[in-house]
C-alpha cells in the first residue's frame, strides 16, 4: 500500500471517528438540549465549529477532514432523526429493565447513532460501528457505559447476522 493510500485511509478513519462525535453532539442537542432535530441540524455548523476548537484541529486538518466530518456526521444524524421511533423501540427491546428515559443521556444517544449506522449504513461493518460506539462511551460516558453499549449492540448484531443466515 502506498503512503498516499494509507494516509487517505487514515484520514477517512479519523474523519469518521470525529463525524461520530459530531453526530453525537447533534443528537444530544436535539434530545437533551430540547432543540429538536430540525433546530439541531440548523445549528450543525456552530456545533461543528465548537468541536473543531475542542479537538484543536489545525487549518490543514480542517481542510482535509472538515467536509467528511460534516457530511458523515449529518448523514448519521439524519438517519437517526428519520427513524427515531423504530431505533428507540429497538433500544428499549434490547435494554431489558432500562427505560429509555432513565438511561444516561450519553448512553442513549450513542446507542441511537450506532444503531442508525449499523442498520442504515451498509458499507460500515457492524464490528467497526460497535468498536467506535464503545470508544465514544469510554470517552463521554460513565464507567459502565462501554459495557452496557457493547452488550446491547452485540445482541443486535448477533440477531441481524442470524436473520441473514
Amino acid at each position: 500500500m502506498s503512503g498516499v493510500t494509507g494516509s487517505s485511509q487514515a484520514n477517512q478513519i479519523g474523519a469518521r471517528r470525529r463525524a461520530r462525535e459530531f453526530c453525537l453532539a447533534l443528537v444530544f442537542a436535539a434530545d437533551v438540549g430540547g432543540q429538536g432535530s430540525a433546530q439541531a441540524l440548523e445549528q450543525a455548523r456552530a456545533i461543528l465549529g465548537a468541536l473543531i476548537e475542542q479537538w484543536h484541529l489545525d487549518g490543514n486538518e480542517i481542510e482535509k477532514l472538515g467536509a467528511e466530518i460534516e457530511s458523515y456526521g449529518r448523514r448519521l444524524a439524519e438517519h437517526y432523526f428519520a427513524r427515531a421511533t423504530p431505533i428507540d423501540d429497538m433500544i428499549s427491546q434490547y435494554s431489558e429493565g432500562w427505560a429509555l428515559s432513565r438511561m444516561p443521556a450519553v448512553d442513549r444517544n450513542i446507542l441511537r447513532i450506532a444503531l442508525a449506522e449499523m442498520l442504515y449504513v451498509p458499507d460500515v461493518p457492524m464490528g467497526v460501528t460497535i468498536d467506535e460506539a464503545v470508544e465514544l462511551a469510554k470517552e463521554y460516558g460513565t464507567e459502565e457505559s462501554s459495557k452496557f453499549i457493547n452488550g446491547i449492540l452485540g445482541a443486535v448484531a448477533r440477531e441481524k447476522i442470524e436473520e441473514v443466515s
